[in-house]
């Protein structure tokens, strides 16, 4: 168990995903000189946001997030800072701490179960056609704007299933609901189950 700052945020970090962050409110500039003064690499915890507003607090905080690695940041004045944050890990909250002066949780890493099953390659693939053929449509709806040809993925397939979860259109409570899968067999299975959804979805508004 460590105690680790956290950032909540209305949107879902992925463990390979990038987050670029302007961080103007007072806590959250402590929490980037903490980081960056601490030893070794400097990093923290982002989490979703159930309920609530980012700002301010008194907002109501997922349980599962992931660590966020710091790999640029830049002073914009004395009152700003822009960061970039890489997704390295997973996480799970085992207490949130008062906020002093920013939010702070206890924590454990949350590993995969199973991460490399028989077979996933394949599945990983057949799961990229269908986030493909979802953002074509999206596309078609000027709900995104995706370069196809760029949407490639990992070769590895466990990392492959974070990517394709960042890359469908869907909304961050399905994404949560991606990063908190056991692993990834449960993670394309879950993602399948939303991806008929959205290609219904988007279908009828093209009909």
């Amino acid at each position: 168990m460590a105690v680790m700052a956290m950032f909540p945020l209305g949107t879902v970090l992925l463990p390979g995903g990038v987050l670029p962050l302007h961080v103007f409110e007072d806590r959250y500039r402590r929490m980037v000189i903490d980081c960056l003064a601490a030893d070794g690499t400097p990093e923290f915890g982002q989490i979703l946001i159930t309920h609530g507003h980012e700002a301010g607090g008194g907002d109501e905080r997922a349980m599962v997030g992931t660590v966020a690695q710091m790999v640029q940041v830049e002073a914009l004045d004395e009152s700003r800072y822009a960061l970039v944050a890489v997704g390295t890990r997973r996480l799970r909250v085992n207490a949130w701490l008062p906020d002093d002066p920013y939010p702070l949780a206890d924590v454990d890493d949350l590993p995969e179960v199973d991460p490399d099953p028989d077979g996933l390659a394949v599945d990983v693939a057949a799961t990229h056609g269908r986030v493909r053929a979802a953002l074509a449509l999206a596309a078609e709806l000027g709900d995104v704007h995706v370069d196809l040809a760029e949407s490639e993925i990992s070769d590895d397939p466990l990392v492959a299933t974070y990517h394709l979860a960042a890359l469908a259109p869907i909304g961050p409570a399905d994404r949560y609901r991606l990063l908190r899968a056991a692993g990834p067999r449960e993670r394309l299975d879950v993602l399948d189950e939303v991806l008929d959804d959205v290609e219904a979805m988007l279908k009828f508004r093209l009909s």
